[in-house]
């Protein structure tokens, strides 16, 4: 996926879509997903669980509306991600301390533990992604531009 014009035998021309943004964004994050599950599978984290948990821990005692919200995720898909995540013991809910009918969600003990091997492997991925731009700066400025275009 890295390179468009490899996996066939014959050269493609991809037209409009070599000039589109959307296009190529889309095809970076294939390629993202890609070697993250690669580097996850075998701990049982997607992309998506990984920004559950990285929202959970640094903001401890968010509902799962407000998690969602954040990622911009469906509620509906939220539950199954915290269900999951708390069978595997990383989250754990509580009744929310302002709304008895939602939850709040928490790291458990073993889940903080858990984080730091999985952050430390995602940081590791990341620097080895990263590391085909050519420094610090390009990284720096690819960040801002998504960020910009991640916007409504």
């Amino acid at each position: 996926m890295a390179d468009d014009k490899k996996t066939t035998d014959t050269p493609v021309d991809f037209g409009i879509l070599d000039t589109l943004i959307g296009y190529r964004l889309r095809r970076a994050q294939m390629n993202f997903f890609t070697k993250f599950s690669e580097v996850c599978s075998d701990l049982g984290i997607s992309p998506g669980l990984f920004a559950v948990i990285v929202i959970v821990e640094k903001n401890p005692g968010l509902t799962q509306t407000a998690v969602a919200q954040a990622l911009g995720n469906d509620r509906s898909a939220m539950v199954a991600a915290v269900d999951k995540l708390e069978g595997m013991d990383i989250i754990e809910r509580r009744p929310a301390k302002n709304d008895r009918r939602s939850y709040a969600l928490f790291m458990t003990q073993y889940g903080q533990d858990y984080f730091k091997k999985l952050t430390k492997r995602v940081m590791e991925y990341e620097q080895a992604m990263a590391s085909r731009l050519k420094d610090d700066d390009e990284v720096t400025w690819l960040l801002e531009k998504l960020q910009i275009l991640s916007k409504d």
